[in-house]
């Protein structure tokens, strides 16, 4: 049995995994209180199970405190992803310190020697990673949908709080249908156009995965065909997980 973890800006996904299948999720707040929430979930658990902890994190804060709250619940350490020698199964060309380890995990996810990808994660930023082979190459980072349509209703005091919906008409006909609009159709294009850019500069084709909480309302409206894969991070921390010994 092993603890797997991706650590958001927004959500944390804590997973068990017994013989690399995921048996068990929970998502809490990556912020406020944590450890009173794990140990409602925990009440009962057998810690003595666990062999392996390993997580991705973008908010140190957070793996700290789950680190420290694990440890004292296993007595085995608390490994973060760029912790362990991860250029043994991925070849990484950027600035190693600078990518997000939640990135390279769904790199790893994916990483085969004969395959071409582009991951597409619809979180609190909209980012995209470039894998050509087993070479992690970069990406592109673009503002979240969530984060930019709050900033707005925030900043224009006559827009309101609106949820995204799919939009089947381009012109809206009232303030919500229009920004809703502007939000859907903008994002879809900048998403396939980004996806071109990208075969453009490599001169290479690509498989394009999806993920994040956007990706469902985008799926069947972008002109690139994708793949929809909801666990694409913690499959990758699976792949990683077997550096530790």
């Amino acid at each position: 049995m092993i603890i797997l973890g991706d650590i958001g800006n927004t959500e944390t996904k804590i997973c068990l995994v017994n013989n690399n299948k995921i048996i068990k999720k929970i998502v809490i707040p990556s912020k406020g209180k944590k450890i009173d929430i794990l140990n409602k979930y925990f009440k009962r658990f057998k810690f003595i199970k666990v062999k392996k902890i390993l997580f991705c994190s973008v908010v140190p804060s957070t793996f700290k405190d789950l680190k420290n709250y694990f440890r004292t619940k296993t007595k085995i350490k608390c490994f973060e992803l760029k912790e362990l020698n991860l250029r043994s199964i991925l070849k990484i060309n950027v600035n190693y310190k600078q990518v997000g380890s939640d990135r390279l995990a769904n790199a790893i996810s994916v990483s085969n020697k004969n395959k071409n990808f582009v991951i597409l994660d619809f979180g609190t930023a909209t980012t995209f990673d470039v894998l050509i082979g087993n070479n992690y190459k970069g990406g592109i980072i673009s503002p979240g949908i969530k984060l930019s349509l709050n900033s707005l209703s925030d900043k224009a005091s006559l827009i309101p709080k609106i949820n995204l919906k799919k939009m089947s008409k381009i012109i809206g006909k009232d303030t919500k249908s229009a920004v809703r609009s502007g939000f859907f159709w903008g994002y879809t294009g900048l998403i396939d156009n980004i996806i071109n850019l990208i075969k453009k500069d490599t001169k290479k084709s690509f498989k394009v995965i999806i993920t994040g909480g956007f990706s469902k309302l985008f799926k069947n409206s972008l002109k690139t065909k994708v793949k929809q894969d909801f666990d694409i991070t913690i499959n990758g921390l699976i792949r990683a997980s077997k550096l530790i010994k």
